[in-house]
């Protein structure tokens, strides 16, 4: 494979890991305010910046990350979903391990597109790097991402806030097999 083969494709998608040219379509992704209402303090293009470099560096430092994804046969990136590695400060309950995650631009929400993307990036990290569990947290109120969680075998663990004071819904999937 390579970079600019897709890693991963369902009926709709194909999914990759980031490029460094994905950074500014992401950025404009989250830059929309039907997008970022649930992803706390706007970020500055800097802050989004080292975010998407710390993603990318979970693939180099852990063998996984998030997956960018686009339609099958276009060029356009429509979000990313997938499973990094974090550390974010909220416990050993949470902390140093997978996270999962996504995030679609605003004219695809909705469209089952998430639960597909999230499917295969699961199905993926369960026969490449064993069976593990996986945490994901969710903004209170975002009820699309609660449900898609509960569809994908999550459960709530607890609330906590992050560092900025922004108050989030702990999930946990247990490991599977």
């Amino acid at each position: 494979m390579t970079d600019t083969e897709p890693l991963l494709v369902t009926e709709r998608l194909e999914l990759w890991r980031p490029r460094a040219e994905d950074e500014p379509q992401m950025f404009a992704i989250i830059s929309d305010p039907r997008t970022h209402r649930y992803l706390g303090p706007m970020s500055s293009r800097a802050d989004h910046f080292l975010r998407f470099q710390r993603g990318a560096g979970s693939w180099f430092l852990h063998g996984y990350g998030s997956f960018m994804v686009r339609l099958r046969g276009e060029a356009e990136v429509i979000g990313n979903c997938g499973i990094f590695h974090s550390w974010r400060g909220l416990g050993d309950d949470f902390d140093d391990m997978p996270e999962c995650g996504w995030i679609l631009s605003a004219e695809y929400v909705g469209q089952g597109i998430a639960g597909e993307a999230m499917r295969a990036a699961l199905t993926w990290f369960d026969e490449v790097h064993g069976p593990r569990d996986v945490v994901c947290m969710i903004e209170p109120g975002n009820d699309p991402s609660m449900m898609l969680a509960g569809k994908l075998g999550f459960a709530k663990t607890r609330l906590a806030e992050l560092p900025d004071g922004v108050q989030v819904q702990l999930f946990r999937r247990d490991a599977v097999g």
